[in-house]
């Protein structure tokens, strides 16, 4: 996929589009330096990464305010809807990275881009947000139990979790529900046919769920 197809696939502006060519340049750049995505997938970018990352935008919550990306190494997907979220006028987001030269790269590419978001270089298990936000998202993290503990803990009872899986997802989804009562709906990736996206929400422990008092 090129640039101009992934622009009319979105319908994205030139702006938009500007920015997110920022992003892919330096991308490459700086994947050369440290470990952000495999080099076997620099030639196809813009449909792997990019254009993967772009369709989670249209899944947000009509009106969110904010969106909070976990593990958000090579801004896939936190600088991509930030640079979509620019052109709608919002909502905030946030990227959340522990690695230090990761949280680095975020910054140096936000700045590149011409995009603020808040950038916490810390660890999620520690992360403190001031309010739940309405959208959570995850790409390439870690197994769903383990998103959907960080979701929980994070979100509150509007939250939408978005996380892209591939083709383990079911046995992912079966594995959570032993944990984890949710509301899910699976989405069928535009790019990879052995992907699927989760849109969870009304995310509860099983525990919690059990106790009187909560």
């Amino acid at each position: 996929m090129s640039p101009e197809a992934f622009a009319r696939a979105f319908d994205v502006s030139r702006e938009t589009l500007a920015r997110l060519e920022i992003f892919a340049r330096v991308l490459e750049t700086w994947t050369r330096r440290i470990n952000l995505i495999a080099p076997s997938t620099v030639p196809e970018l813009w449909s792997r990464h990019i254009a993967d990352c772009a369709q989670l935008w249209p899944l947000r919550p009509a009106g969110a305010r904010s969106w909070v990306d976990l593990g958000a190494g090579a801004g896939l997907p936190g600088l991509v809807i930030a640079a979509l979220a620019a052109e709608a006028g919002g909502p905030a987001v946030t990227l959340v990275e522990s690695d230090r030269r990761k949280a680095a790269f975020l910054a140096t590419a936000a700045r590149e881009m011409g995009l603020a978001p808040a950038i916490r270089a810390e660890r999620i298990e520690a992360l403190a947000l001031p309010a739940p936000p309405e959208v959570i998202s995850a790409r390439a993290l870690a197994p769903l139990p383990a998103l959907l503990a960080h979701a929980a803990r994070l979100g509150g009872p509007e939250t939408v979790a978005l996380f892209p899986k591939g083709a383990r997802a079911d046995s992912e989804l079966t594995a959570a529900a032993e944990r984890w009562h949710y509301h899910v709906t699976k989405i069928a990736s535009r790019t990879d046919g052995n992907a699927t996206i989760l849109r969870l929400t009304h995310i509860r422990s099983i525990e919690q769920s059990h106790d009187p008092t909560s």
